[in-house]
């Protein structure tokens, strides 16, 4: 990294390499400037309209032999088959359209983090401007609550705080100032930078714009979220192999067909070409698109119901392939709210119950009850600028916790209501504010200290006058508080002389945990102290007790522990990438699970940024291998880390909530967004919303996702075998020069209404009882095994060769060819309905009370199916259209015996394979 950056440099220079000053520019200068440089926007994205986005679905090769088949129906004039095949290609197309949703608006949403106006020095004076006005050299003037406009080099701060949680996913905000850094600090550590739509949280600054548009950090997010490519699903990848290699088959069989037909047994011209387009429409299963998209919608409503809102229909399946998770820390295995954990006073630890804001929870352990344990909480409570409130949600009983206020001193005040300490209303009198020199806060307050305190705890002031009822109460860094401090409080609240060397090592104890460490102290007020004005060089004059210390944490959630282990079970690594510091991030992995310990060190090794920076993509696709904790990582280390992953062959779900993450989620085969504190462009660059922004929904995802794997599975393994047998029909018949069993809109129909109706019941199948306990299938491997491609054969050789038996039985029995068709047409239907209970259990057998008591919907397709040809064969209007003729009660007792013995067959074969596998 450049040296010249300007976060690495003394303000004044920064200044001269835009060629600026403390005074800002001239209206003329900044109008020129605007000229070259351009707006201080993003630029808007381009998008591919409706019409393309829907022709889009029609690039199938299954879909152009079908669409070959309309041609030439058309060109011979049968204009019913044509229409019925045109019908079939744009209802698939319609659905894929419809479920696709809106096309992404990820760039859309990192527009929206830029403010709308920023106050600026222009020919010396402070004046508003839009901020798209705004251009390098520009002095913007910062206050708390301003969302920063541009890229600037802060020159002047006075106790500025930015959150900068969207951008670098820091759980707390960062302390600013003018001081220059390291070149290659990374983005999390340019404390002498602000950037484009971060936000003033408390202080005052000034800095000169260095980056605008296209030139700041969100625009080279923005840059990289245009750049990135999305990759195929494993689903996309199959099928469309799959696609192929049926579409090689059939136009190869087909010719095949043409060539005997005309050659050897001298057919006519048309004649030929109905029966290659009768074969072609026999073997193609056009109504495998619409099941399969209905299938997986299904599965988006499944999810949904789990808090998981699906943006692209494919993601559903492609969680079930998943074999690496990337996760962010803070708001996501974290609840973002930051909690103090344990308190410590001279007599032990205190281990503290309950997460967040929320005041549920207790202090325990043995020191729960020493009188130093109270003084904490009444310093906690008082020197705190913070509040929390119940807010009940709306139209409901159910409440929450939410903070007003930084999320340090949320943590303190929930604390003091813990331990049972309430403020009161008017005991401070005044205050010194925190600020980043001093590191501390006091208060001076009526209130007195703990009257069960023996002897008082808080020394005579230092400056000699006489002690008053109020305390002066101290808060902030550990190191700064000892400093000021001569005496400790003991257990059971005696005062002593302070023991620096302990305190030190607890100190470090803590730390050491990734919990971030406050102290409390306290002395009497002195009479100087009594009017009402505490001064600060009287609060550094020192002479305090030291009462304890507070670590705090952003805590991990309960319910994500849990869902780590589960994904782990699953065979699935879970690796967390965040732009929080190390020791944090590997403490919150311990306590999570994630990763193996060190041997000798019981620690979770992380690996940072600036390591990452080092390393070429080889090394770092074997680092994203190996580790599974990577702190203080911007956003190109998680697009790296990410397609690092994806070049070893896994299948890789990343999740956040930060615009920092936005170019991973994108890039990720599956990016899922936090929903209630993700920003928007995070949740328009993902692929999956969580709503409750809870880990734990993603390993239900997954769950869902793999069970829609397997039942599109037992889909396709159900509906080939229709065209199956009715292909292998065609065949035969036009190789020995037969006459047709079936005609090609007979085929439509039989694969248009099993599919519909007993194709979709197999996707309300519930999860498989092992779903969970399986590693993550291998997404290069075939969409069809061997067991279901003999499964597959078996099924179709069965049917198809009853249907061509019954079909010529009956023409020889003196049967019209009407009816013959209608008994073939009533087979192949029939036998697929007592195949679907053979598929609602791949391996095991269907003998089984599940068969009836769970998935009602296939009773209901099977009703449906049976009315509809009831229907097809005796409605007037179906037997002109389709051909068919009315069929007596004999006839169907023998179609009901084929298709019970067929189901019978099949179950034998089950058998016949698990005892191969034993």
């Amino acid at each position: 990294m450049s040296a010249h950056e300007p976060h690495a440099l003394p303000g004044s220079e920064a200044l001269s390499l835009v060629d600026s000053s403390e005074s800002g520019l001239t209206s003329t200068d900044a109008s020129r400037r605007l000229g070259v440089h351009g707006p201080n926007a993003l630029p808007e994205p381009e998008r591919a309209g409706a019409v393309r986005r829907f022709l889009g679905h029609f690039n199938d090769p299954l879909i152009y032999v079908l669409i070959g088949a309309a041609v030439v129906t058309a060109l011979m004039r049968h204009w019913i088959d044509t229409a019925v095949i045109v019908l079939v290609v744009v209802i698939n197309a319609l659905i894929g359209f419809i479920q696709e949703g809106q096309a992404e608006k990820a760039l859309e949403g990192l527009r929206n983090m830029l403010t709308a106006s920023a106050r600026v020095l222009r020919d010396g004076s402070p004046t508003t401007v839009p901020a798209d006005e705004l251009v390098p050299g520009d002095v913007v003037v910062l206050g708390a609550g301003d969302r920063v406009p541009a890229d600037l080099r802060l020159l002047r701060t006075s106790d500025l705080r930015v959150d900068e949680s969207p951008l670098t996913g820091e759980s707390e905000p960062v302390t600013k100032g003018a001081d220059p850094v390291t070149a290659d600090a990374g983005i999390g550590d340019r404390t002498s930078m602000a950037f484009s739509g971060t936000l003033a949280v408390a202080g005052t600054g000034s800095g000169v714009v260095v980056g605008t548009g296209r030139g700041t950090e969100i625009g080279r997010i923005d840059q990289m979220l245009g750049d990135v490519q999305t990759l195929e699903t494993p689903l996309t990848k199959s099928m469309a192999k799959f696609g192929t290699q049926l579409t090689v088959l059939v136009v190869g069989l087909a010719v095949l067909l043409m060539a005997v037909s005309r050659l050897v047994h001298g057919s006519a011209l048309i004649d030929v070409g109905l029966q290659a387009i009768s074969f072609a429409v026999a073997a193609i299963p056009e109504g495998l698109p619409a099941v399969m998209a209905i299938a997986l919608a299904r599965g988006v409503q499944v999810m949904a119901r789990r808090n998981s809102i699906t943006r692209k229909l494919g993601a559903v399946e492609t969680l079930g392939s998943v074999s690496v998770i990337c996760t962010d820390k803070t708001g996501t295995l974290t609840k973002n709210e930051m909690t103090v954990r344990e308190a410590f006073v001279a007599a032990g630890p205190v281990p503290v119950s309950g997460t967040g804001y929320s005041p549920d929870g207790g202090l325990s352990g043995p020191a729960a009850d020493d009188p130093a344990v109270r003084m904490l909480a009444a310093i906690a409570d008082r020197a705190n600028e913070s509040e929390v409130r119940e807010i009940l949600a709306t139209g409901s009983a159910d409440s929450r916790w939410t903070l007003v206020g930084e999320p340090t001193d949320g943590a303190l005040r929930v604390f003091a209501l813990k331990a049972g300490h309430h403020r009161g209303t008017d005991d401070r009198v005044s205050d010194v504010p925190f600020n980043s020199d001093n590191k501390w806060m006091a208060v001076y307050d009526d209130a007195p200290a703990p009257a069960d305190l023996p002897p008082a705890p808080c020394p005579a002031p230092p400056d000699g006058g006489d002690a008053v009822t109020g305390t002066v109460l101290l808060k902030g860094a550990p190191d700064r508080l000892l400093d000021m401090c001569t005496r400790e409080l003991g257990p059971t609240g005696e005062v002593r002389d302070l023991d620096r060397g302990f305190w030190d090592a607890e100190i470090d104890r803590l730390s050491d945990q990734g919990l971030r460490v406050l102290a409390g102290a306290c002395r009497r007020a002195g009479t100087s102290e009594s009017d009402g004005d505490l001064d600060e060089n009287d609060v550094a004059l020192g002479e305090f007790t030291f009462v304890g210390l507070y670590g705090i944490i952003d805590p991990p959630r309960p319910e994500a522990i849990e869902a780590v282990a589960r994904c782990r079970a699953a065979g699935i690594r879970v690796k967390m990438i965040t732009g929080d510091h190390a020791g944090t991030a590997a403490a919150i992995a311990r306590e999570m699970g994630i990763g193996d310990p060190d041997p000798a060190t019981g620690a979770i090794p992380a690996i940072t940024g600036p390591e990452l920076e080092r390393m070429d993509d080889a090394a770092l696709a074997r680092a994203a291998a190996d580790h599974d904790v990577f702190a203080r990582t911007s956003p190109e280390h998680k697009l790296r880390l990410v397609g690092g992953l994806q070049s070893r062959g896994d299948v890789v779900s990343m999740t956040g909530d930060g615009v920092n993450d936005a170019p991973a989620l994108k890039r990720a085969d599956v990016g899922v967004a936090m929903g209630i504190k993700g920003t928007e462009a995070t949740k328009e660059a993902a692929d999956i919303v969580l709503a409750d922004d809870n880990f734990s929904s993603i390993a239900h995802a997954v769950r869902e996702g793999r069970a829609i794997y397997d039942n599109l599975r037992k889909t396709i393994i159900y509906m080939l075998p229709t065209n199956g047998s009715e292909a292998l029909v065609m065949f035969v018949a036009v190789m020995a020069n037969l006459t047709l069993p079936l005609t090609p809109l007979q085929i439509l129909w039989v694969n248009m209404v099993c599919a519909v109706t007993l194709g979709v019941a197999l996707a309300f199948e519930d999860p498989e009882p092992d779903v969970m306990d399986r590693p993550p299938r291998d997404p290069g491997a075939s969409l069809l095994d061997a067991m279901a491609g003999i499964r597959i054969v078996v099924v179709s050789l069965l049917l198809g060769g009853v249907t061509m038996a019954l079909f010529y039985v009956s023409l020889d029995q003196g049967a019209e060819l009407g009816t013959a068709r209608t008994l073939a047409v009533n087979v192949l239907v029939v036998g697929q309905i007592w195949y679907l209970f053979n598929a609602r259990h791949l391996r095991e057998h269907s003998f089984r009370a599940d068969l009836f008591t769970t998935n009602p919907v296939s009773w209901i397709a099977v009703g449906a199916l049976i009315a509809l040809q009831l229907l097809f064969t005796y409605a007037p209007f179906m037997q002109a259209a389709f051909g068919s003729a009315p069929l007596d009660a004999a006839q169907w007792g023998v179609i009901a015996a084929i298709g019970a013995g067929l189901f019978l067959v099949i179950e034998g074969e089950k058998a016949l394979g698990r005892l191969i596998r034993r």
